[in-house]
């Protein structure tokens, strides 16, 4: 008896001493990532789903400018090839590779929409038309998961680099995570253009 009482006296220092390095904090705020990341990545698959659609639809424009859309399309496929799972989030270059793909076909698809402005026809398509808003909205959602992805990933990071739970950290191998980087974000905040309230004249020869 008085052997258990010994041995549950040092369970609960190991867990009372875990609480006070920051131990619970650390699963908190990984968890937290995780499901950031995880909706992040779900927007993004929402993305790639509305734009192998508006790809189709473009199709049916028979004059249109192939180089773009096969700009478009090899930047989706190359975005989509990449295996994301939660281990990403610890391996910075796995997790550079995912947002340079996601970069360029944010790009590929900005200048899509530009071209899409030199076709009325296209424009006046209503399906084109629906999926133009569907975009727009995912555009949005996915700013919005990546600035709750880059608050904890922060709130994370700073846990990780502190003391003393730095030394939690490094005990239980709970690292910094990567984050997006200011050239990425540059890149995503200014792509894609979906936006065709105001329409310039159409082109004088198609």
């Amino acid at each position: 008896m008085k052997h258990w009482l010994v041995k549950m006296g040092a369970l609960l220092a190991v867990a009372l001493s875990l609480t006070g390095c920051g131990y619970n904090d650390f699963q908190r705020l990984d968890e937290a990532t995780k499901s950031a990341w995880s909706e992040v990545v779900n927007q993004y698959q929402r993305r790639s789903d509305l734009i192998d659609n508006l790809v189709n639809t473009v199709k049916g424009e028979a004059k249109f400018e192939q180089d773009t859309l096969n700009q478009v399309i090899q930047a989706r496929a190359k975005a989509t090839s990449i295996q994301v799972t939660p281990e990403t989030l610890n391996n910075p270059q796995a997790f550079q590779q995912f947002q340079a793909a996601q970069g360029e076909l944010s790009s590929a698809l900005s200048r899509l929409m530009v071209t899409v402005e030199r076709y009325p026809d296209l424009k006046a398509n209503k399906a084109f038309a629906d999926l133009r808003v569907a975009l727009e909205g995912t555009e949005n959602r996915i700013a919005v998961a990546r600035n709750r992805y880059i608050q904890a990933v922060q709130e994370y990071n700073v846990l990780a680099r502190s003391f003393p739970t730095n030394l939690t950290g490094m005990v239980f191998g709970y690292k910094a995570k990567p984050n997006f980087t200011v050239a990425n974000e540059a890149e995503i905040s200014n792509a894609p253009k979906v936006d065709f309230g105001t329409s310039p004249a159409p082109a004088a020869s198609r």
